[in-house]
């Protein structure tokens, strides 16, 4: 009778889920590549469709079978749906991705971009019947398309070099050089750009010629000439400015398309007018400052017609304004506003907008960062013998407490109402009248479509394209919240192992997330899998959002500034204690691991505290005042810790700060990972830290991925992404792992 209670109390210890997990397959690495993702929706102008995409990963079989590394492509294609449960069809198929899907105003057609020869182009398909057709062949490429109101043309963007606008007079009538400076020393001015005509490189000849001959060589990519501020990309140092301009094409084949921008810096976040006559658009507010150096960025009204007319709506020294969108009558305008410089999040504002004047511009008390604002219109029944009103809403979301729900703004009375959870996320939706077509990431699975009305209420899903996850053991997150010495509420999320057997102790992983601004929990999409896979490893997990995380507010979000180490270190393990608490962890067994700034806190905390038997740091920062020449994020350094350094004062700051510092201090097993084309946190401070230790005579090992750059763990090559968790594991099994017959790893 004791041994049937024993066995009825391991199998209550399950949970209320565990008797219907017990059958199912655990998640595996591979899973990776079976996970589809929803994306870029857009509601037909009648309400009764919906198109958008749909990322995969699919097998490459010619690349395996010639033993290239690039053995999986990511596809994205477009799909359609009558917005009923299930009714959901591919509308592009093929090697070459089709995104950004674009209604035409009747409905009859979508615009679409496709990659051609190298470069995106913009297609047109007819949903009446007939094949997708080219519409642009601009050299630049073509992105982004948005038709105008009446039907007839097409906006869209493309980006061209320095070099490609000095020779192209349409972007550049009269040939004419940047009004602000190069840079270049030893030259006033910018003439140095005009070669003189017929001088000939010879490296033997004349001033002049050797200046041509040093040229070619730049033309012919033997060198590279840099005088730029920000010349690091993600990938490669790019020497030389790229601007985004603006085009307008008439909808038929054939059709030239109209440049609606010119000069020397770049267009964002093109929006229409209504009457179509003009549109909204984002650029540098000082065209006379080099755009590496201008913050300050503003909104202009654009003429559609052609003739570069611009007139300022919106533009303040030491601010940026960004994410314009327009109501469908053209009266209101909401957009996103913030201080250029420091640790800043986009504020909401609504103004009354007057064609080309706004006024009563007001912020809105929403404290967290909105994205991804649209209008929606809806008719409100009049009392007894009144008529029916019209009323305008913005739907957004925004990263909040876990999750990403969405939000709906009244622009009258500058009221925000939360319509979905913090346990879920919302990660690409559109709104019609009373309906809103959205793409839902939780628990249970990582991305299906669904409908649901103004309210998100009656909610149906109207895809299945992850059904796959349904037949999975999964692991489900328990909420709990910390109160730090700051007095702030840190929410913190715990994961048992998958199907825990009772009285059996598991290792416990602390993984936590780089930002230092972002934001985990059961509603962010790029973790699901991580998180199940270490689960299903017999591991359990705890993560949290420490102070400086996003979605808490932005006094939450400035809590280290001038902090990164001590502070945050304190809230992450404060969760990894509380859950070594837990009956199933084994407090023996702990080990760390987190990438980019969450790099960065691995290697604070293992030079601090002892209690991990293993960690694991990927493309971190760990030298802050080399940061400033290594990586593309180097503002980090003067937003946080107040200045650079080789002021003095900044300098005591980031030593404090740097887990270099402490480099002595580290003795637990630590495996480094880098990107070899991480320009972002750049791979020298991984290689700093590695041979530091390396001569300190410590336990550590490091990983370069070739061509790999800083997005390794949500993008890029996916055999990389799948060797970066394998490589996590075995790593800790080296440490943490239970031995029986003395193999490394090997299982009881």
């Amino acid at each position: 009778m004791k041994k049937l209670l024993l066995l009825g109390a391991g199998l209550w210890l399950l949970g209320p889920t565990g008797f219907a997990q017990i059958n199912k397959q655990k998640i595996v690495v591979t899973d990776l590549t079976r996970i589809r993702q929803v994306g870029g929706i857009d509601v037909s102008p009648n309400g009764q469709q919906a198109v958008y995409t749909l990322t995969t990963i699919e097998p490459n079989a010619e690349n395996k079978a010639e033993g290239k590394a690039e053995e999986y492509d990511y596809k994205t294609h477009l799909w359609l749906t009558g917005l009923k449960a299930d009714d959901t069809r591919a509308l592009t198929h093929g090697a070459e991705s089709a995104r950004q899907p674009d209604w035409s105003p009747d409905g009859k057609s979508i615009a679409f971009a496709r990659t051609v020869k190298g470069k995106s182009q913009i297609f047109v398909m007819p949903l009446g019947g007939g094949e997708a057709w080219q519409l642009t062949n601009l050299k630049y490429g073509a992105s982004a398309p948005r038709w105008s109101p009446d039907g007839k043309r097409i906006l869209f963007t493309a980006s061209a070099s320095l070099s490609e606008i000095l020779k192209d007079s349409l972007l550049n009538p009269g040939k004419r050089v940047p009004a602000w400076s190069l840079e270049k020393p030893g030259f006033a001015g910018n003439d140095f750009i005009r070669p003189d005509k017929g001088v000939k490189p010879n490296p033997d000849g004349s001033l002049a010629e050797i200046r041509a001959y040093l040229n070619k060589d730049v033309e012919d990519k033997k060198a590279k000439v840099i005088n730029r501020l920000n010349f690091q990309g993600e990938a490669t140092t790019e020497p030389e400015l790229s601007f985004t301009h603006l085009y307008v094409v008439d909808v038929r084949e054939g059709a030239a398309p109209q440049a609606l921008t010119r000069g020397f810096y770049s267009f964002q976040a093109p929006e229409w007018m209504p009457d179509g006559k003009g549109l909204l658009t984002v650029t540098d507010r000082d065209t006379l400052k080099h755009p590496d150096r201008e913050q300050d960025a503003a909104l202009f009204w654009l003429a559609a017609d052609g003739s570069g007319r611009r007139v300022p709506i919106l533009a303040e020294p030491g601010r940026t304004y960004f994410s314009p969108a327009v109501s469908p009558d053209g009266r209101w305008l909401v957009l996103l506003t913030s201080s250029a410089q420091g640790v800043n999040a986009g504020q909401m504002a609504v103004a009354r907008l007057n064609g080309t004047t706004v006024s009563d511009l007001q912020t809105v008390s929403f404290d967290r960062a909105a994205s991804g604002m649209k209008w929606a219109v809806t008719t409100v029944a009049g009392g007894k013998g009144k008529k029916p009103s019209t009323a305008y809403a913005v739907y957004f979301t925004a990263a909040s407490n876990g999750g990403f729900p969405l939000y709906r703004l009244d622009p009258v009375t500058k009221q925000v109402a939360q319509l979905s959870d913090f346990d879920s996320g919302v990660s690409a939706f559109d709104v019609s009248g009373d309906l809103v077509v959205f793409a839902k990431t939780e628990v249970a699975n990582p991305s299906e479509l669904y409908r649901a009305d103004g309210s998100m209420k009656n909610a149906v899903r109207l895809s299945k394209h992850n059904e796959w996850v349904a037949a999975k053991a999964l692991s489900i997150p328990e909420k709990r919240t910390y109160k730090n010495s700051k007095g702030q509420t840190v929410d913190y999320w715990i994961m048992k192992p998958t199907n825990p057997v009772a009285g059996k102790k598991y290792p416990l992983l602390l993984n936590m997330h780089g930002g230092p601004t972002a934001m985990w929990g059961p509603g962010e999409p790029s973790m699901w899998h991580e998180f199940q896979y270490f689960c299903s490893q017999g591991y359990g997990i705890v993560y949290a959002n420490p102070r400086g995380s996003g979605g808490y507010g932005i006094d939450f979000q400035r809590a280290n500034i001038k902090d990164w180490g001590t502070g945050p270190a304190e809230d992450v393990l404060a969760a990894a204690t509380d859950a070594a608490r837990e009956a199933w962890a084994d407090t023996s067994r702990q080990v760390i691991t987190g990438g980019s700034y969450a790099g960065y806190l691995t290697a604070w905390i293992i030079g601090h505290d002892n209690r991990f038997k293993a960690a694991f740091s990927q493309r971190g920062v760990y030298e802050l005042s080399t940061f400033m020449g290594e990586g593309n994020a180097w503002r980090l350094v003067p937003n946080y810790f107040g200045g650079y350094p080789w002021q003095k004062s900044a300098q005591e700051v980031l030593d404090a700060n740097s887990p270099y510092t402490f480099v002595e201090n580290i003795k637990t097993p630590l495996l480094i990972k880098h990107g070899e084309n991480d320009l972002r946190t750049g791979v020298i401070q991984s290689e700093m830290l590695y041979k530091s230790l390396k001569i300190l005579g410590r336990p550590v090992e490091y990983v370069r991925m070739p061509g790999a750059t800083h997005e390794l763990s949500r993008s890029g090559n996916v055999r990389q992404r799948i060797d970066r968790m394998l490589r996590i594991y075995e790593f800790f099994e080296r440490y943490v792992g239970e031995k029986t017959d003395g193999r490394l790893g090997s299982k009881q």
